[in-house]
């Protein structure tokens, strides 16, 4: 599946729902199925600075796509940030660095955000863009 698609898919998930407490359950319960880190990877290293509470993100190359695997010690951020690992993980460099982040506008995810939590959100995207483009280089 493509990045635009995915994103798609998440916009009319997110549309189902009419207020922001039930958006927020579903970020939470995305959370639960976070291809999550493994414990050798929580490291100063992978913890996204810029974020209010822990993040950890890890990533790999596999058959030429780039896996992402976090964690985060806030049930909302590991929510948010499972949503960008499907967005973004089992994607090509090309293809992250190419992709926009407007679906988090169109569900209005960076609104509903507390500044610093917002500010974490950038952080996440930021990350995510340059492990693309390490792993890019490497190529």
């Amino acid at each position: 599946m493509t990045i635009k698609a995915i994103q798609e898919e998440i916009v009319d998930e997110f549309s189902m729902f009419d207020d922001w407490m039930q958006r927020y359950e579903y970020i939470i319960e995305l959370g639960k199925s976070l291809p999550l880190i493994e414990e050798q990877y929580k490291q100063d290293e992978n913890i996204i600075k810029g974020c209010q509470s822990k993040v950890w993100l890890y990533a790999e190359e596999k058959d030429g796509n780039i896996v992402f695997t976090a964690d985060s010690d806030a049930i909302l951020t590991k929510g948010i940030i499972a949503i960008l690992i499907r967005t973004f993980s089992n994607q090509s460099a090309q293809a992250i660095l190419e992709a926009n982040t407007d679906f988090i506008d169109e569900i209005g995810l960076k609104e509903h955000l507390s500044p610093t939590r917002a500010n974490g959100l950038v952080s996440m995207i930021k990350q995510i863009k340059m492990y693309a483009l390490a792993f890019q280089s490497k190529n």
